[in-house]
């Protein structure tokens, strides 16, 4: 797994990495470990909210909900930020051509996906906030709707970057990062496919949907992580 990511030096005379780029490549380390320390602090500390049932996205609802509505928000802007500093170094190291522009694209519609279902609030899922019912019919209104809608898109972009990766690292020989893109995007496939089972209330998986959320979500940071990470430690410094 420790292989570099960046598998050739910058085109001479290209500018070399600044520090800028080196502060947008950390937004990407701090993304996912503030995003899911919030929502961890706020599922385990708010009445009637069940953790291993209940939807991230739910913590946005009641007179609390504006820290996991920030959550969204925050993560989506760092990971943006992380999305510009790896195009950066990607078009650094092999110019503008030969993949480096579709991976960082499509983490920033990630990005997007995250700060749109932050803005727009989900309806309630598995009978939370108390007294919601557990299966709602149609969406209550555009908000609700809006939400699903960029989460969805925020999804299939982090699945897309998985393979674009997998077949770059695998171009360059870098098998390590090349299984681990794979398996990153197939982790985060199935618990997606299964804990939208569990939120429509199918026994056995209704008691476990959000866990496997928090699965799928883990799974999306440690490799943005560990992207960001290597872009720093392998990236062209002063």
């Amino acid at each position: 797994m420790v292989t570099t990511l960046l598998a050739a030096p910058p085109p001479a005379g290209h500018p070399r990495t600044d520090a800028r780029t080196e502060r947008l490549l950390a937004c990407g380390v701090i993304a996912g470990p503030l995003f899911v320390a919030t929502f961890l602090i706020a599922g385990a500390t708010r009445a009637h909210y069940d953790p291993l049932r209940h939807p991230v996205s739910s913590l946005a609802l009641g007179g609390a909900g504006w820290v996991q509505t920030a959550d969204f928000i925050l993560a989506g802007l760092l990971t943006l930020a992380f999305g510009v500093g790896l195009r950066r170094v990607l078009r650094a190291a092999t110019g503008p051509a030969r993949g480096s522009l579709w991976g960082p694209l499509l983490i920033g519609v990630w990005a997007i996906g995250l700060i749109g279902a932050g803005i727009f609030t989900t309806d309630p899922v598995g009978g939370y906030p108390l007294g919601t019912p557990a299966v709602q019919g149609d969406y209550t209104g555009a908000p609700a709707a809006l939400h699903d809608a960029f989460a969805l898109l925020g999804f299939a972009a982090l699945i897309a970057a998985c393979a674009v990766f997998a077949v770059r690292f695998a171009v360059r020989h870098q098998r390590g990062w090349s299984v681990f893109s794979i398996a990153t995007g197939l982790v985060f496939t199935a618990a997606l496919v299964l804990s939208a089972v569990g939120f429509h209330q199918v026994d056995p998986l209704a008691g476990i949907a959000g866990l496997l959320q928090r699965t799928m979500a883990a799974t999306a940071w440690i490799w943005i992580a560990c992207l960001a990470v290597h872009a720093m430690r392998h990236s062209d410094r002063p």
